[in-house]
């Protein structure tokens, strides 16, 4: 969400000029418990629909176990295309992974001199 500590720095300055130092800490606790209250109703509906599945026989893992399979598959699918070394017989495997490292430890010295 932040790129980086100057920015979350100066939102918490211009937080502290606009409410002052002596409202920071109601505020704070004011949103620590919507937090909490929103976590709780959603945890609550989630409750209730996990509930009302197994009332009607139905059973959310196997639905949600189906779901997960598929992205696996989809995972694995992109791994495959994403790295294609993955994908050579063993047998070339090993002198590309040779030939890789090589290529490596001559390219070192020459980045680190740029």
């Amino acid at each position: 969400m932040f790129d980086g500590i100057g920015e979350l720095l100066l939102i918490l300055i211009v937080v502290l000029m606009l409410f002052g130092s002596k409202e920071i800490p109601d505020i704070a606790r004011f949103l620590g418990k919507t937090m909490a209250q929103l976590k709780n109703a959603t945890n609550e509906i989630k409750n209730e629909i996990q509930k009302g599945a197994r009332d009607n026989g139905m059973d959310i893992d196997s639905i949600t176990g189906g779901i997960s399979e598929e992205i696996n598959k989809a995972k694995s699918g992109i791994s495959q295309i994403t790295n294609p070394i993955e994908n050579i017989d063993l047998g070339l495997q090993k002198p590309v992974e040779e030939l890789k490292e090589n290529i490596e430890d001559l390219s070192g010295p020459i980045k680190r001199q740029l």
